[in-house]
């Protein structure tokens, strides 16, 4: 791997939460991104309080170096039809194609629970039929068409409280999708916390993982969330996540085998955790240090 082709990124939502807008409400959007330059990185992923406007958004970040890497798109494929995610998607797309990403991250969200803070997340996950898989597939193939014909490509996040959350259900998201048209984002908390193997999962779909999100877990904190049935963001509140060096997951592995094949994209820090309990600009520098010593980037 040429590591000229590797930028690091890290998630806004260290400073302003997307799913809890109370966590960094009084962290501003400025604040925000001079200390993802501060802490040196090379950009980062949309929030909430980011811009609208491609062109101001290019202007604030600018400042500082900073480039866009991606921004979260929910579908609705297995839930509402088609024609309702689409035209959403392409107008997505635009913004980010303005922007210079070459990635659109997308994670279906029909019947999803990790907004919900009265739902267990183990208990509540939404589960598909085979028609919903297939509802799934298909508009995930027909958008990645789209952004394809567009010089982009979509990569799935495979997220708690959702429809893919383990292994099992990520395997068949990659079975039953087009390999030239729907790509992987590789989220190592995300599958930690589903159960499953992030060097595994690594090991089988390198090269259909596109887009990688660095985030680690507090194992004693999901412990007792899967004792005590909490939601996903009641986790999230009692800190289940963490900046990569901080938790339980062991990265070296994982550096191995990015770092022998042939990745072009981001690694994105993220670890959402309330911000008046962990101080995001000590987090994120204590994280890029972490992946410049594991990484060598």
């Amino acid at each position: 791997m040429n590591k000229k082709n590797i930028r690091i990124g890290i998630a806004p939502i260290a400073w302003s939460n997307d799913d809890l807008h109370e966590l960094g409400a009084n962290i501003s959007f400025e604040q925000c991104i001079s200390e993802m330059a501060e802490a040196g990185y090379d950009g980062s992923e949309v929030g909430h309080k980011y811009p609208k406007d491609p062109n101001e958004l290019k202007k604030a970040l600018s400042k500082y170096n900073l480039k866009i890497a991606s921004q979260w798109f929910s579908t609705y494929f297995t839930t509402l039809p088609k024609e309702h995610t689409i035209p959403k998607f392409i107008e997505h797309m635009e913004f980010l194609k303005a922007m210079g990403s070459e990635v659109i991250v997308v994670a279906e969200c029909g019947g999803a629970v990790h907004g919900d803070l009265t739902k267990p997340v183990f208990e509540s996950q939404p589960i598909l039929d085979n028609e919903g898989w297939k509802k799934l597939a298909q508009g995930l193939n027909e958008i990645g068409k789209i952004a394809k014909d567009n010089g982009m490509k979509i990569v799935y996040h495979h997220h708690m409280g959702t429809v893919v959350q383990s292994r099992e259900e990520i395997d068949r998201l990659m079975n039953e999708t087009d390999p030239e048209l729907v790509y992987l984002l590789a989220d190592t908390g995300h599958l930690f916390f589903a159960g499953g193997d992030p060097v595994k999962l690594f090991e089988d779909y390198m090269d259909r993982i596109k887009h990688i999100h660095l985030k680690d877990v507090r194992k004693p904190v999901l412990d007792k969330l899967k004792a005590e049935k909490w939601s996903f963001l009641k986790g999230v509140l009692e800190g289940v996540f963490t900046v990569p060096g901080d938790g339980a997951i062991d990265y070296k592995p994982i550096a191995d085998i990015v770092l022998k094949s042939d990745y072009k994209g981001w690694f994105v820090v993220e670890a959402e955790q309330d911000p008046a309990k962990a101080n995001p600009l000590e987090y994120a520098k204590k994280a890029r240090k972490y992946v410049h010593d594991v990484f060598k980037i």
